[in-house]
């Protein structure tokens, strides 16, 4: 009888559970039994593996082998498990040697012996690396994937024979270096798409500049072909690129749902999620049957979040939207557990101000009634409209401004210097509170520590006092107007920026203005 084990992650969403794979061989009838909780997917395994393990020269004996997943209380799922079956398998066959140091094992297999790659791999190796793994054997297509971490060694093999070799020491191994630093300058997603591009509409690229450099959600409402969509397109390119910590977190999703890249260079530009108004709530959330994914939201981690033709979208997905928006994560319940997602992102809605799109236009009649503009703008809730920081109406260029006569423009490299420094300036401000970003700022401290004074803020204290706006709207306004000091370099809000505080914050209902 010979007993070994090899150790496998089991994901659910980005968390990992360490797996031991065990493997028993006994003088029983012969068969090939795999136990501790496996889904019909995993369960398939005992095939796959068998015929990879003969056609690489490695037959199984004629003996009743039985492979345990423990714990057994942990849903597992996936073919990510194969090359840890097939490993303990081989070492309780003395066929290979166990690894010199605490080594876990990630691949699917396929019947002729071959290591494919599998979805999930950079998780999966944030997760051996903090359960103390030193060494993580991968299919080489995922070897640059993993290859992003530092304090874990990773190895890529392309079939069963290679994994054997290298433990026997008969093939090298060569274990990837690991690139940790930021890389280089890299090209913009939305290459081409400049700010400088923008005409005739100044108050939205400040407020676009605002956005960017204190995290502020932000919603257009204005007439077909009016710059929303242009405008949205441009936030992305004047964010300030990513660092290593946030690289990995966008990283780990896109692992997850198998949209990594090929490449040993973390991905430090921001994404820029567009999901179309049909998408339904799974879609923006996420969701799925079985074991959950990410959704818009997470794949808009730390990035921008654009839902053009907001109030197309469904009532339930807009209403989703809710939890991420306050929480910054998203928690997706399942049968097999709760998982777990990032989602601290920039909301930016577009939409026009009724169904025919010219309500409050200078330039073409609304055929649209009074209280069918009323319901069309309905479809946005005070919830939801309320979350948003910056509230634009956006109003057609008009021909001497499209024709680029009046002031220079900016660029959006000028601009992500603007808002790189005054994201410096919110940190240096907020990083005893552990805080970033000026839309961050909890209540209490906005009104205590970081309040303005009466003198600066007296116009928002009679509106308050007036009932044209509420609470939740004097905090919102006061946040903006710490981002709009930022930019300036004031090391206070003053009456002036309090004042653009509250143009850019508008009304509360979006229907307030008709």
């Amino acid at each position: 009888m010979a007993l070994a084990k090899s150790h496998a992650i089991s994901l659910l969403g980005l968390s990992g559970t360490v797996v031991e794979v065990e493997a028993d061989i006994s003088a029983n009838l012969p068969g090939f039994v795999l136990v501790g909780l496996p889904d019909a997917s995993l369960s398939e395994s005992t095939s796959r593996v068998r015929a990879a393990c003969a056609n690489s020269g490695f037959p199984f004996p004629s003996r009743k082998i039985t492979v345990n997943l423990s714990p057994a209380s942990v849903p597992k799922s996936g073919s990510g498990f194969d090359l840890a079956i097939a490993v303990s398998v081989l070492l309780a066959m003395q066929v290979m040697p166990l690894p010199s140091t605490k080594t876990l094992f990630v691949g699917e297999l396929g019947l002729d012996g071959a290591v494919k790659p599998v979805w999930g791999v950079l998780p999966i190796a944030l997760a051996a690396r903090a359960a103390g793994f030193e060494t993580v054997v991968v299919p080489v297509a995922n070897v640059a994937e993993a290859s992003v971490l530092s304090g874990i060694s990773v190895t890529g093999v392309a079939s069963i024979k290679e994994l054997v070799g290298k433990f026997r020491g008969v093939i090298h191994s060569q274990q990837d270096t690991h690139f940790v630093e930021l890389p280089g300058p890299q090209e913009n997603l939305a290459s081409g798409l400049d700010l400088e591009q923008v005409q005739g509409q100044s108050l939205a690229v400040q407020a676009l500049v605002i956005a960017a450099a204190g995290g502020h959600h932000l919603s257009m409402i204005g007439s077909p072909g009016s710059g929303k969509t242009m405008l949205a397109e441009r936030l992305p390119g004047i964010l300030p690129p990513l660092t290593v910590e946030q690289a990995l977190e966008v990283a780990a999703v896109e692992s997850v749902l198998g949209d990594a890249k090929v490449s040993p260079l973390l991905n430090t530009i921001p994404r820029f999620q567009t999901p179309h108004h049909t998408a339904s709530v799974s879609a923006i959330v996420g969701g799925g049957m079985g074991f959950p994914r990410p959704g818009a939201v997470s794949r808009a981690h730390h990035g921008v979040l654009f839902l053009d033709e907001a109030l197309e979208f469904q009532a339930p997905a807009l209403e989703a939207l809710r939890e991420p928006l306050e929480s910054g994560k998203v928690a997706i319940h399942r049968a097999a557990g709760t998982a777990q997602f990032p989602a601290r992102f920039q909301l930016v809605l577009a939409a026009n101000p009724c169904a025919c799109g010219y309500s409050g236009s200078l330039t073409k009649p609304c055929t649209c009634t009074f209280t069918a503009r009323r319901r069309y703008l309905g479809r946005l809730s005070g919830p939801i409209y309320d979350r948003i920081d910056i509230r634009l109406r956006i109003q057609p260029v008009r021909i001497s401004e499209a024709r680029g006569i009046g002031e220079a423009n900016l660029s959006s490299e000028q601009a992500q210097k603007q808002v790189i420094a005054a994201r410096e300036a919110a940190l240096e401000r907020l990083a005893p509170l552990g805080l970033q970003l000026n839309s961050q700022l909890p209540t209490q401290h906005l009104r205590s520590r970081f309040h303005p004074g009466k003198t600066a803020t007296r116009l928002l204290d009679k509106a308050l006092s007036n009932g044209a706006t509420s609470m939740r709207g004097y905090d919102r306004c006061l946040r903006l107007a710490w981002t709009i000091a930022d930019l300036e370099g004031a090391t206070r809000p003053t009456v002036d920026h309090i004042a653009l505080a509250a143009l850019l914050r508008g009304s509360d209902s979006p229907g307030d203005d008709e």
